[in-house]
């Protein structure tokens, strides 16, 4: 018993050597009682622990010795403006996107790097701190934080204090201030606001700043949680940026989607893919690396093909069986080494690699002197923003001066989007990208583009766009209407040199593809009306083909003003239509409309070239220019053929508003146009196809249905007599009415009112052409149904006998 207390005693009175070893690398005194002993290994092991724990990294990349240290040398500020009010203001009112929070700090590194580049270009020294101007974003998902940093110019501790702490305190503002007066000249910077910084709560509940400015010799830190306050302290750290700026986001726990890297990656490529420093993201991804195997992987794969081996081998026969043993011996050593020689020795793993990946590598060559640029440049350009795997049909590259200064790059698309002309596609107006000194702004802006237009893709960069605070809703302002008004004239200006080059392949095919649209936007934009009309094809009866406005003026006819045209469903139908049979037989040029826009265009176009006024055939009243009126000769038709008009205009009871004698018909006995107000036969047609039209429009504008009849037809002439004869008319001669009527309405456009009566009409003159009676029909002959057979039934004395059998028989 003794010795076992003495035994216990020793070992309590070495435990302190063994854990002072263990923790302290050294053997301390051990002296005194096991109590005092005792005392001093507990000291020693919470003296460890302490310090272990005050190695440990936050996630603001401080320990938490460098935190504590942090807060004790730490200065609390008070917000200089309403912080309560500021907050509320960004986040419910002044961004309505949250994702806009990385393109504004991404945007305050790129003044920063500006900053410091135009600084060294009078002063070397100031990258000697560091020559690399680049901008980092990280996220680190476990920590729930998002770093974005760069090594531009950096802020003191008074400029922390100063441009962190004053709601629209902007640096950069103040920045190009100073380099305005000193050396009268301009310098691209984006941020002009101050407030772009104050969008990063919109994601995240507290914010860490790290900043080393070349003129400070300590690297400061500024903190805050939108509280109403903010703290500055030297970093305990250390200079570990050498020059620049450090942005730690905590963020919020309904936003960690913005730690995803794709998203990152996305609004990265949506917003700044344009600025012009290098912006790299820290990326991870699964790679195939090629490890050695262990010694007894090795093993397991040589004894694998050892086991492969025998099962081969006791397929086959052994045909010789007395072979020297010790040739068997050093073939079998061979075979091993063999064996061990083609065994892997490597094997294919799935690694985890990280690496700061480049993500705008498309450099803006809108803002490059376009003869420097070749078409390969701008296709690739354009496949690159557009997301079009096609090359376009037409560019243009042009800076605008004057009133506003900006920089464009317009295109017109190879294929046009499916839903080109579908009012209700939410991003139809999305062609144009607005940036802002390369910095995109939105393309969510109607008002940059007419809807006719809305095929052109393309971005706009401007210095001096006038926006508000946070730079995603833009002003009315007049600026805004005038670099509206530019874009539209060089958007046409683009057409136009399409449709002036001498190969006309091209344009043709612009206009197959864009016809519609140029034709909205002859009804839509009075202010290029004109412009837009010069680009007009039409199908001409003179030359078969489609020709211009302008061609068809230079063939006018001596003494000819007016433009002929006529529409209608297709090329085949207007061109055999009987109201244009006088205009072509006198050599006049008439235009065919055969697209169903057509002819609202043209009604608002009335003149082109503003001298020349648009006649639609189809309408009353129709004169052609140089061709002489005979008075006389015309009040004598009119006089001799009153009582056909007459008879004719109460025959059709009110499908009509008139019957006159007409000059415009050769072959034809009748026509029927329009009034000059209301739809012609073409408009009612588009009209009525409309599932969602109006029926009081449709009463309201239905067409005045004029029947003109030629004089010089047999049939006119001979229904004149048979009126003459009986002014009520026989059956016959009512019937030719209607016949003459229904005919004139196939023929010029319109629909029949009554299809049962105009079949009815065409049986009767048949009959008569074949002389025979409509009504003498044959009756039907009906057949006698034959006669049931007899069923013969039973009689009960009969018995019923069995057949025969195969033998019996």
């Amino acid at each position: 018993m003794r010795t076992t207390v003495a035994v216990l005693a020793v070992l309590v009175a070495f435990v302190p050597a063994l854990f002072c070893i263990a923790y302290a690398g050294e053997t301390p005194e051990v002296t005194g009682t096991v109590n005092q002993n005792l005392e001093t290994v507990a000291g020693v092991t919470d003296s460890e622990v302490v310090n272990r724990e005050a190695e440990a990294i936050s996630p603001d990349g401080f320990s938490v010795k460098e935190l504590q240290q942090l807060r004790a040398g730490a200065e609390t500020h008070q917000f200089q403006t309403e912080v309560n009010n500021m907050m509320r203001i960004i986040i419910n009112s002044l961004y309505s996107n949250n994702e806009i929070f990385l393109r504004e700090v991404i945007s305050n590194g790129s003044d920063a790097l500006d900053k410091v580049r135009f600084l060294s270009l009078t002063d070397p020294t100031q990258l000697e701190s560091g020559a690399k101007l680049e901008i980092k974003v990280k996220a680190d998902a476990t920590a729930k934080t998002l770093t974005i940093s760069d090594t531009g110019v950096g802020m003191t501790k008074e400029e922390l204090v100063k441009n962190l702490g004053t709601i629209a305190q902007s640096g950069t503002a103040d920045f190009f201030k100073n380099v305005a007066k000193s050396a009268g000249g301009e310098n691209n910077l984006i941020g002009q606001f101050g407030v772009g910084f104050y969008s990063v709560y919109l994601v995240a509940d507290r914010v860490t700043v790290a900043s080393k400015s070349n003129n400070a010799d300590k690297q400061y830190v500024w903190q805050s949680d939108a509280s109403g306050t903010f703290t500055v302290s030297e970093d305990p750290r250390g200079n570990t940026l050498g020059r620049g700026t450090s942005i730690t986001l905590h963020i919020k726990e309904d936003h960690t989607d913005y730690l995803d890297e794709a998203k990152l990656k996305a609004i990265v490529s949506k917003y700044s893919q344009f600025i012009n420093f290098p912006i790299y993201l820290w990326t991870s991804k699964e790679v195939d690396k090629e490890v050695p195997l262990t010694e007894e992987e090795i093993q397991a794969e040589v004894e694998k093909a050892k086991a492969a081996k025998a099962e081969a081998e006791e397929d086959e026969e052994d045909e010789d069986e007395e072979e020297v043993k010790l040739e068997d011996t050093e073939e079998k050593e061979e075979t091993e080494e063999d064996e061990l020689a083609n065994i892997p020795k490597t094997k294919s793993v799935k690694e985890t690699v990280s690496e700061w990946e480049l993500m705008n590598d498309t450099k803006p060559i809108w803002t490059r002197n376009s003869k420097d640029i070749t078409d390969e440049e701008y296709n690739e350009f354009y496949k690159s923003f557009s997301k079009d795997s096609t090359d376009p049909l037409m560019k243009i590259h042009f800076v605008a001066e004057g009133e506003v200064e900006f920089k464009s790059l317009l295109y017109i698309s190879g294929t046009p989007p499916s839903n080109l002309y579908d009012a209700s596609t939410a991003d139809a107006h999305k062609g144009i990208k607005l940036y802002v000194k390369r910095v995109f702004i939105t393309d969510d802006f109607k008002e940059m583009l007419p809807k006719y237009l809305s095929f052109i893709k393309g971005v706009v960069d401007s210095d001096d766009l006038p926006l508000n605070v946070s730079r995603e809703i833009l002003q009315e302002h007049k600026i805004l209407k005038v670099i509206r008004k530019k874009l539209v004239r060089k958007a046409i200006a683009m057409f136009q040199m399409l449709a002036d080059e001498e190969n006309q392949e091209k344009f043709l095919e612009f206009y197959k593809q864009y016809a519609t649209s140029v034709k909205l936007g002859v009804i839509e934009d009075p202010a290029n009306r004109n412009r837009l009309s010069q680009l007009l094809r039409f199908w001409s009866s003179k030359t078969g083909e489609l020709t211009s406005l302008g061609d068809y003026v230079k063939r006018m006819k001596e003494g000819q003003t007016q433009i002929y045209y006529l529409a209608g469903e297709s090329k085949d139908q207007v061109a055999s239509s009987p109201l244009l049979e006088r205009l072509v037989k006198k050599g006049y040029e008439v235009l065919y409309m055969i697209d169903p826009i057509d002819e609202y265009a043209l009604g608002n176009l009335e003149k082109f070239d503003g001298k020349y006024p648009m006649t639609n055939i189809a309408r009353e009243n129709l004169k052609l220019d140089g061709e002489k009126e005979d008075e006389e000769k015309d009040k004598k038709d009119k006089e001799e053929y009153k009582v056909l008009t007459k008879f004719i205009k109460s025959t059709l009871d009110g499908k009509v508003v008139n019957v006159v004698v007409t000059k415009r018909l050769t072959s034809s006995p009748s026509v029927l146009v329009s009034g000059q107000s209301g739809w012609t036969a073409n408009m009612e047609r588009i009209i009525k196809a409309q599932a969602l039209a109006d029926p009081k429009s449709a009463a309201n504008y239905a067409p005045r249905k004029i029947l003109e009849i030629n004089p010089r037809h047999p049939i006119v002439k001979e229904l004149l007599r048979r009126v003459q004869e009986d002014e009520k008319g026989d059956e016959t001669a009512k019937d030719i009415v209607g016949l003459l009527y229904d005919t004139a309405a196939l023929t010029s456009g319109f629909t029949l009112d009554d299809a049962p009566s105009f079949a009815t009409r065409i049986v009767k003159m048949m009959s008569l052409g074949l002389n025979v009676d409509p009504t003498a029909i044959e009756e039907e002959v009906e057949e006698e149904p034959a006669p049931e057979p007899e069923v013969v039934e039973a009689e009960d004395d009969i018995v019923d006998e069995p057949l025969p059998t195969k033998d019996e028989l």
